[in-house]
Order: C-alpha cells, then sequence, then structure tokens
C-alpha cells in the first residue's frame, strides 16, 4: 500500500510544498510520495498507476479540489481520497466538517461523486461549492489583478466593499428555476450553491444540503437595495442571517439559469471567467 500527496504549489500563498509536508508529518508511520496537481498530463494514466489499497490525500485549497475533481470525471474511483485543506477560503472543509477550526484529513469520496454542474460561455464545470455571480464574481476578478503583481494575502472583503461603494455597478436579472422564471432588478449577487459556504466563510444559502436524498440546488438573489442597505447587511451574510432581509430571496431547484443584462466575472470555486452574460447550473 502507498500513500501519495497531490499538492498544488501555488496554494496557501504559494507554501502548497510546505503544507503537503505538514500534512506527512500528521501521517505517522508512513513515508507518502509527493506529486504536484498541476504537472499530472493524464489523471486517467495517474489513477491506473496506483494498486486498489494506495490512498490519496488533496492537499491545497477549494480550487485545488475542483480541479482535481474536473480532471477525475468520469473516472471509476477505487482508491480512498482524502483532503487535507491547505487554502486560503476552505470553504469545502468548513461544511463538510460543520465548521471544525483544526485542520484534519477528511475522506472525500462520496463529496467529489455526482457533483452539480455549471455551463458558461458553451463549456460545462463541475463544481464543489459554488458558483458566483456579481459583487462576488468581481472581487475574484479584482482579487486575481491584485495577485499578478502582489504576493500578500488578498482581502476580499475590503475589495467588496469599495466595489459596493464605489466600483461595481448592480444589473437586472432574469433567473430560471425548474423552469419557473422570476425577474429582479438591481442584483447585487445572485450565487449558486452547492455546499452552504463560499468565499472565506460567507453562507449565503444557509439551508443548503451537499449530500441529501432529494437533491437541489440553491440559488440566492440579493437584490432591490442601494449601496448603503446593501453594504449594512453584507456583513450577515457570513452568519447567514441575510436571509431574513427583504432585500434576500432564495430559491431550490434542480435547474437553475441567471442571466444579467450586461456581462461581468462569475467564479466557480474561486476560479475567475471573465464578461459572463448568464450561466445555467443542474444537478
Amino acid at each position: 500500500m502507498k500513500t501519495i500527496i497531490l499538492f498544488n504549489e501555488k496554494a496557501n500563498n504559494g507554501n502548497g510544498r510546505s503544507t503537503a509536508e505538514k500534512l506527512a508529518e500528521l501521517l505517522k508511520g508512513e513515508t507518502p510520495e509527493y506529486a504536484d496537481v498541476t504537472k499530472i498530463s493524464s489523471y486517467e494514466g495517474f489513477m491506473n498507476t496506483l494498486a486498489d489499497d494506495d490512498r490519496l490525500y488533496i492537499c491545497g485549497g477549494d480550487g485545488t479540489l475542483n480541479r482535481f475533481a474536473n480532471a477525475l470525471d468520469g473516472l471509476k474511483i477505487k482508491n480512498d481520497i482524502y483532503y487535507y485543506s491547505a487554502g486560503s477560503g476552505n470553504d469545502f472543509y468548513r461544511d463538510v466538517t460543520n465548521g471544525k477550526t483544526e485542520i484534519e484529513p477528511v475522506k472525500i469520496n462520496e463529496y467529489i461523486e455526482n457533483l452539480p454542474t455549471v455551463t458558461v460561455k458553451g463549456k460545462t464545470y463541475k463544481f464543489l461549492n459554488g458558483v458566483g455571480y456579481g459583487i462576488d464574481g468581481y472581487c475574484c476578478e479584482v482579487g486575481d489583478r491584485i495577485r499578478e503583481t502582489s504576493d500578500k494575502p488578498i482581502n476580499y472583503t475590503s475589495i467588496a466593499i469599495k466595489g459596493l461603494l464605489f466600483h461595481y455597478k448592480p444589473t437586472n436579472a432574469v433567473v430560471t428555476v425548474d423552469g419557473q422564471e422570476y425577474s429582479f432588478k438591481k442584483v447585487w449577487l445572485a450565487p449558486t450553491m452547492n455546499g452552504r459556504f463560499y468565499g472565506g466563510g460567507m453562507m449565503p444559502t444557509p439551508d443548503q444540503k451537499r449530500i441529501s436524498d432529494d437533491k437541489k440546488l440553491s440559488v440566492m438573489i440579493m437584490s432591490g437595495s442601494g449601496k448603503l442597505p446593501t453594504l449594512i447587511a453584507f456583513p450577515s451574510i457570513f452568519e447567514g442571517k441575510h436571509v431574513d432581509k427583504k432585500m434576500t430571496t432564495v430559491l431550490s431547484g434542480k435547474n437553475i439559469k441567471v442571466r444579467f443584462d450586461r456581462p461581468t466575472a462569475l467564479q466557480i470555486d474561486g476560479e475567475t471567467i471573465l464578461g459572463v452574460s448568464e450561466y445555467e447550473a443542474t444537478v
């Protein structure tokens, strides 16, 4: 039996390898092998080299785990797969452990099977946590630009506040859930969620269940309010209390389409896509 740690060198602000070595210290009595997930050219070929009792540990952030889950799409998984959270947001880990703060490996086979998909600009992706559309996509866009010129941690809360006050302009939107169409004006946020958390602890859909018998997705629309009321309400998203406010609507279904009246940035588990006018998420 082998133990293999897959890591992303760029995760955790460029400390992916050192974080993987911290994980190795927890695996007492084992001598793991290491592999950089960004350098695996064929996951089918990689998985075929494993014996049935080999164990995989994914070490990285939500983006790393998303890329890994997409790479395994269509493959039959025979190995136990564990996740060691080593990112800046850690929303997947926060969700599946009910907010546990002490990081330790968690088995994830059931969580990466039958993932929902989102179609954007004609391309389909699987997603773990959520699809952010609105000012959350804007925050990822700005964060990516900052990361190109600085190695300092990105303060997304600060970006969101400045965006709300000065830079981001809300849109009008049409949201279609299982064929039922809804219209909204002055939309600030319109994420569709598979889990409860995204954006480093934000909880747009506090009642969303990642695994359930009647599997559905949830879309949260924050709309109709001006800059100041939205800014005042924004911190309540971290506790899920925004859902009690008039500006918030939460809808659930198996097929969710969101169309804005102008293109904005969108993020899938933290990975940014620019100039998006609509997306479609499906269980």
